[in-house]
């Protein structure tokens, strides 16, 4: 039965939804990239300080048509409004994928370091990775109140160890350490490329704050709780990855850092000793989990909204009585584990880290779009600043995207390719005339 998406969900999710989604395993492995492009203290705060604006104003950007538009779909559903079908068919079926790879991903991490705690699993990776996505997708499957309660409970544990992180490294004594080792001063040209690259790590290491657009039909005021969550959930995720880089700074220092693929095991055992691999493990396990639900509970969203458009079968339209989308959510489900079987998704989600950038500016298009489209059309939420704040973000993507092509060509250029094939596809599927609007 088609049914009907319920409109039941509070601000409370929202954060939980952003927090799940943003802070997963990055913000405790990519410390040490940044370092080692800008080893110095200032300007590797300093990234981190800009990654954050930008993810700031682009989520005070994209509130205004989430709130406006107020439907479940993610990016999807007011880049189709603003700017028109074929783009909002691109932005749809590429955020579907990307996001149900990133599941598959966050799954096999989590098996990464479960197996340690149990060696006799070593041999089952994959049956874990594959056994994980299934039981967030029972979870997830008889009501989104369970949902609801669950983000809800995963955030908030995952907020909490990492606030006590935090405060173990911020309060207790940091034992003496070797001494750093130099590094040489980086200028002119130089400067500037490594900026570039610690920029491009930081940003991604933001991205998720789009989390509560995907349940804009399920928010029960989305006029308000929409942009509330999103900037005061990016808010407290800035302050988090600042505090958790400061943590890391006063225990090791930049130098130390630089290069190291795992900078919290590393800090953890300067503070706690020969423990700290389960407690580092744990806090992993839990902000994975909390990860790899709101992760899924998205990548059904833009495979709904497209069904009930008629750009995706009708099968997944279907809702049952507790709200979950159950056909696109499955459907997810079964990507995301095809991902696994085929260890396929690090491959997708270089692919699509493409479309990633390409979305947002799009989004951002969308704005000016929606603003000359419909001016009378209400709006609960203005971003402060038009034009010049999407008009900022819009800019800072475009040149993002520049880079991304520049830092990998090959997978761009496979985008490309997808992105020129995607034209014919959608021709296709509108032939097909596969139901909904």
């Amino acid at each position: 039965m088609p049914g009907k998406l319920l409109q039941m969900l509070g601000m409370a999710f929202g954060l939980a939804v952003l927090l799940g989604n943003t802070i997963v395993v990055g913000i405790l492995r990519t410390p040490g990239d940044v370092a080692k492009s800008l080893p110095d203290t200032g300007l590797f705060l300093g990234v981190w300080v800009a990654g954050g604006l930008y993810a700031l104003l682009g989520a005070i950007t994209m509130a205004e048509p989430g709130a406006m538009v107020a439907s479940s779909g993610g990016q999807y559903v007011f880049v189709r409004r603003g700017l028109g079908p074929y783009p909002g068919f691109v932005v749809g079926w590429s955020d579907w994928i990307s996001t149900a790879a990133s599941g598959s991903f966050v799954s096999m991490v989590f098996a990464e370091y479960l197996v340690p705690f149990v060696p006799a699993l070593e041999p089952y990776r994959v049956a874990i990775g594959c056994g994980v996505m299934v039981l967030v997708g029972l979870l997830n499957w008889r009501s989104m109140k369970t949902s609801d309660a669950a983000q809800q409970v995963l955030s908030a544990l995952k907020a909490l160890l990492f606030a006590a992180l935090i405060a173990a490294g911020l309060l207790l004594a940091v034992p003496e350490l070797p001494p750093a080792p130099v590094v040489p001063t980086l200028q002119g040209a130089a400067l500037f490329s490594a900026v570039i690259v610690a920029l491009q790590a930081v940003i991604y290491t933001y991205d998720g704050w789009t989390g509560p657009l995907y349940f804009g039909g399920e928010i029960k005021n989305p006029g308000r709780d929409i942009p509330r969550s999103m900037v005061s959930g990016l808010l407290l995720v800035i302050a988090i990855y600042l505090l958790i880089n400061v943590t890391f700074v006063r225990v090791l220092g930049v130098a130390r850092m630089a290069g190291d693929p795992f900078v919290a095991s590393t800090v953890g055992r300067a503070i706690f000793g020969a423990q700290s691999d389960t407690l580092v493990r744990s806090l992993i396990l839990v902000s994975v989990l909390s990860g790899l639900n709101a992760i899924m509970l998205m990548a059904s969203r833009p495979a709904f909204a497209m069904a009930e458009d008629g750009l995706l079968p009708r099968a997944l339209r279907s809702v049952n009585a507790g709200g979950t989308p159950v056909g696109a959510h499955w459907a997810s489900i079964g990507i995301g584990l095809a991902f696994i079987l085929t260890d396929s998704y690090n491959t997708v989600l270089a692919i699509v880290a493409f479309f990633f950038v390409a979305n947002y500016a799009l989004s951002f298009l969308s704005v000016f779009a929606l603003r000359r489209k419909e001016p009378d059309t209400p709006r609960p939420f203005k971003v402060p600043f038009y034009p010049f704040t999407p008009a900022l973000v819009l800019v800072a993507s475009i040149a993002f995207l520049v880079g991304a092509v520049i830092g990998d060509k090959a997978n761009s250029v496979k985008a490309l390719v997808l992105l020129a094939l995607s034209y014919p596809i959608y021709l296709g599927v509108k032939r097909l005339r596969l139901g909904g609007a």
